[in-house]
């Protein structure tokens, strides 16, 4: 074996180790990402025109130890949510990318950063390391065996758990949702709408900003939670079960719905709005969508990692799926019609005719 060979081989080892160390150290990342926004970081960063170092962000924000909180900005900018700025003298100041903006609140006081928080509370966290039992008895979810029982009805039971998912979800699904209405025009001659799942109406408040000719919304979710949904001019809070009906409309709208049931409870839920359709209705559902081959790009990454959040905590056997899978649960459902339209890098559109 030559000299050349034996250095390549050593060196594929030496990079092979180095990915398992990073990959069995990659919670790292999540945490400390949770750390700097718990402290205020995002935002305290963006009040600052110009890069600031750790140091001076202690003026700024809770922390109190320079030399850890520099550890962790270090840690973010590797991974692209903080830029570094190196000065000659060695003094380290970091500014906010591009990534790091969305944790900044916005003029409503939302971000990305509620999501960060939901993602890594206590009772959450608490399910991870039994992850392995998904496979080994997916009967329970790992949610369950940590805490004693299902995830939303422990956020029912928490207000302060419950309000975070609220605004964890309200900042996520407003920039999908202002970039949707912008691109995608299935709702133009819509006059009557129901949103499956649609919590507090955020989602119905925006399509009807945008679409004018719609005269008649529906926001239909559990009763527990509609009761609390605050009123809306042109929305209708209805309380049900999806599983037994849903109210008729001329386009049925959900969004991460389909993604925390099984295939056959999907098919009820499709099918229940095929039913309550009229002929050349509209079900139009924003899912996560998973390519059909596995890559490293972050598009995949970010989807398959989201599939085993949901795996740990809300179902095992929920799922993302792929535009085929979602292709024959429209087949399977009656459904005549079919597309998926890539609006988002997270969610897909999927618009069912019947």
């Amino acid at each position: 074996m030559s000299d050349n060979n034996t250095a390549s081989d050593r060196e594929r080892r030496n990079e092979s180790r180095l990915k398992i160390l990073e990959l069995a150290n990659m919670i790292s990342v999540p945490m400390a990402l949770n750390a700097v926004v718990r402290l205020n970081v995002p935002n305290s960063m963006a009040h600052h025109s110009t890069p600031i170092s750790a140091a001076d962000l202690l003026r700024l924000t809770p922390a109190a130890d320079p030399d850890n909180l520099q550890r962790l900005l270090r840690l973010l900018a590797s991974h692209g949510v903080f830029a570094e700025h190196l000065s000659n003298g060695g003094l380290r100041k970091y500014s906010l990318t591009d990534v790091g903006r969305t944790l900044v609140s916005d003029e409503s006081g939302l971000s990305y950063s509620e999501y960060v928080l939901q993602h890594h509370q206590e009772a959450l966290v608490r399910a991870w390391p039994l992850l392995d039992s998904a496979v080994a008895d997916p009967s329970e979810e790992p949610f369950v065996r940590a805490n004693g029982t299902p995830a939303y009805a422990f956020y029912g039971d928490n207000p302060e758990m419950n309000e975070l998912m609220q605004r964890a979800m309200a900042g996520v699904s407003v920039p999908f949702m202002k970039a949707f209405l912008e691109i995608y025009h299935g709702f133009d001659g819509v006059r009557r709408i129901v949103d499956v799942g649609g919590s507090s109406g955020d989602c119905l408040r925006l399509i009807l900003e945008k679409h004018r000719g719609i005269t008649d919304a529906v926001n239909f979710d559990l009763p527990e939670v509609v009761a609390k949904a605050p009123n809306i001019d042109g929305v209708t809070h209805v309380g049900g079960d999806m599983f037994k009906a849903i109210p008729q409309g001329d386009a049925i709208f959900m969004k991460w719905v389909l993604t925390t049931w099984t295939d056959d409870e999907c098919k009820t839920i499709m099918k229940k709005c095929y039913e309550t359709l009229p002929k050349e209705g509209k079900l139009i559902a924003c899912e996560p969508v998973l390519p059909h081959e596995s890559d490293d790009s972050p598009r995949t990454r970010a989807l398959l990692a989201a599939d085993i959040f949901v795996m740990t905590i809300y179902r095992t056997k929920g799922k993302h799926r792929t535009e085929e899978d979602f292709r024959q649960l429209g087949i399977s459902t009656g459904f005549s019609s079919f597309r998926a339209i890539y609006i988002d890098h997270f969610y897909t559109v999927l618009e069912f005719i019947k």
